[in-house]
């Protein structure tokens, strides 16, 4: 029950799902951070190779912008991580053949190599963090991040 006297909308913080949901975003990031790290590859970068190697097995060809709305990482990571991806030599960009303001992007051979050593080490760290909780548990969690994202 809220104090009268507070600003916030909960006794306890552990009441606010926003709180928690910061709180377990922190934790489940730090544990993909310290996995990535000695690859010299950032969590947003990853994730761009992972939607790149993602939307090449679905025979997609892929832009900047599809990037930016599969991911819902903001346009200036994607920006800067591309230009350190095309740097490192893991991913190629280039003027779209059919849109002058598009750009796409496709993965280097290096770079498919290395997403596809680096997804296990992601999907085991999500298989430690998650598997805290019950199959059952994991499963209406899919379902309620899902509705978040319609």
């Amino acid at each position: 029950m809220k104090k009268k006297s507070s600003p916030f909308g909960f006794a306890r913080a552990q009441e606010s799902p926003g709180f928690l949901l910061w709180q377990t975003t922190m934790l489940w990031q730090r544990l993909i951070k310290k996995a990535l790290e000695p690859h010299g590859i950032s969590h947003a970068q990853f994730v761009i190779m992972a939607t790149l190697l993602w939307f090449e097995l679905q025979k997609k060809s892929t832009t900047q912008i599809d990037i930016i709305d599969w991911s819902k990482l903001d346009k200036m990571t994607v920006s800067k991580s591309l230009k350190k991806l095309v740097a490192l030599k893991l991913v190629n960009r280039m003027e779209h053949q059919t849109d002058s303001r598009a750009k796409s992007v496709s993965l280097t051979s290096t770079g498919k190599k290395l997403v596809k050593q680096l997804i296990p080490l992601v999907e085991g760290v999500d298989a430690r963090f998650f598997g805290k909780t019950s199959k059952q548990d994991q499963g209406m969690l899919l379902k309620i991040f899902q509705k978040f994202l319609l």
